[in-house]
């Protein structure tokens, strides 16, 4: 994206290449161009690995992967996609994506750009509402599921959490969006940039997130794609435990666990060798 791209301004591209910088290998941009527009998606890891589509959480761009990239794609070829229509350096076509329709054909597109028949899909939060909804769109393209403590999957949010992200939701600002971090993830620390990208991210301009309902209980019981649910233990969004039991209870092919001592935001990056260790073990052991 270029610094007129929708408006968005220097700052913001900067604190984006600052933290693809944290990244610890080496980092091929592609971008894919449709009738959405122009998509920009981070990949690395060994041309000829297994595919592995990661989708980043409602706010926070494909940049956010840094703490597990060099774990991921080892043996993977690694592809963080940013969605157009939110921060990122993907830009908006004449007609972006504003229904799940259209936001479920947009990634049909991505992986037929990346000449990528069916991969393995990683999605944290609201980026795991987008994988499930992928997987029960397109089981055949979709290999294995990893869902990081998925929001409107398996359960609501908390009210708590849904107040608290209130303010910023209705005046987005920089300090506003780095002052919710700071309380969802209990001051956990992290490389300085993270912070400064994530309030930028919430004053990207046109922002428009494509929502839709929670997977009924009769669709769920469809989805047979191994699945692996992480939980955060200390996570305000939802309740963990309810929310893994109901994941148990639902998906037939499913395995769970609720990781102690994370919260829901700084669950890809905090601690986070435990995380990296479970999601490659869970993709080596039923990779075909």
């Amino acid at each position: 994206m270029s610094d007129d791209g929708h408006g968005a301004n220097a700052a913001f591209l900067a604190a984006y290449d600052a933290v693809l910088e944290r990244w610890p290998v080496q980092v091929e941009p592609i971008d894919l161009s449709s009738a959405y527009g122009t998509t920009r998606v981070n990949a690395c890891g060994p041309a000829d690995g297994p595919p592995l589509i990661l989708l980043h959480g409602g706010g926070t761009t494909a940049a956010m992967w840094f703490a597990n990239v060099a774990e991921f794609a080892r043996r993977h070829r690694v592809y963080a996609v940013d969605r157009i229509g939110e921060p990122g350096r993907s830009v908006r076509g004449e007609r972006p994506p504003r229904s799940v329709p259209d936001l479920l054909g947009w990634l049909d597109g991505v992986l037929d750009g990346l000449g990528v028949g069916n991969a393995a899909v990683c999605g944290h939060s609201y980026g795991g509402w987008v994988a499930l909804t992928y997987g029960l769109h397109a089981p055949q393209r979709v290999r294995r599921l990893v869902l990081l403590d998925p929001t409107q999957c398996f359960g609501g949010f908390r009210v708590g959490y849904l107040a608290r992200a209130l303010p910023s939701l209705i005046r987005p600002t920089a300090s506003r969006a780095r002052a919710f971090l700071a309380w969802e993830t209990d001051g956990a620390e992290t490389d300085p940039a993270w912070p400064q990208l994530y309030g930028l991210a919430a004053e990207f301009p046109d922002t428009k997130i494509v929502t839709g309902k929670q997977p009924g209980p009769g669709l769920l019981r469809t989805l047979t794609t191994p699945t692996l649910v992480l939980l955060a233990g200390r996570g305000k969004a939802h309740p963990p435990h309810r929310i893994a039991s109901a994941a148990t209870r639902l998906l037939p092919n499913a395995e769970t666990a609720v990781l102690p001592d994370l919260s829901h935001h700084a669950m890809p990056w905090h601690r986070a060798s435990d995380l990296n260790t479970r999601v490659v073990g869970f993709l080596d052991r039923t990779a075909t």
